[in-house]
């Protein structure tokens, strides 16, 4: 567990966050006879090197096909410019390997893709539909002139 660092008299003032927690905060003592900032026995520490923790692995930005299948790591960042087919492609392939996509929830863009899929099945069905029932109609149109014609004839 991380060291926590505190401002100094944190516990003595509650502007300071002697009862708020979120007032607790790490501020570097710089007053000329501040014994934390002189590192005196009896004196909180400081923040300097050598408290940092371990850090975890970065994830890697991946922008296309082959530099998805060269990557070895479990967590990648897809990057922003990457159009919607390729994406897909990349997310297929990312389930394949076990390969975790940190920027992009997976299962919200492949609903939203599904939808629109739908979507575009539904407007060529009634645009089919519209169009058989607009010929029909002008089919009508037609019919209707050439008997008047007929009967303006005779």
């Amino acid at each position: 567990m991380r060291k926590k660092f505190l401002r100094r008299d944190n516990k003595r003032y509650l502007k300071l966050g002697k009862v708020r927690r979120k007032k607790q905060k790490w501020r570097r003592p710089k007053g000329r006879d501040n014994k934390m900032r002189e590192g005196r026995a009896g004196y909180s520490r400081t923040v300097s090197i050598g408290y940092g923790g371990t850090k975890e692995k970065l994830t890697v930005r991946v922008s296309n096909i082959k530099e998805l299948d060269s990557i070895k790591e479990k967590k990648i960042v897809l990057a922003a410019g990457i159009g919607r087919k390729k994406k897909l492609e990349m997310i297929n392939k990312c389930k394949e390997k076990g390969i975790e996509i940190e920027n992009m929830n997976i299962k919200k863009f492949m609903k939203k893709i599904e939808e629109e899929k739908a979507k575009k099945k539904e407007e060529k069905v009634d645009s089919k539909g519209k169009a058989k029932e607009e010929s029909k109609k002008k089919e009508a149109k037609t019919d209707e002139m050439k008997q008047e014609e007929k009967s303006q004839k005779s």
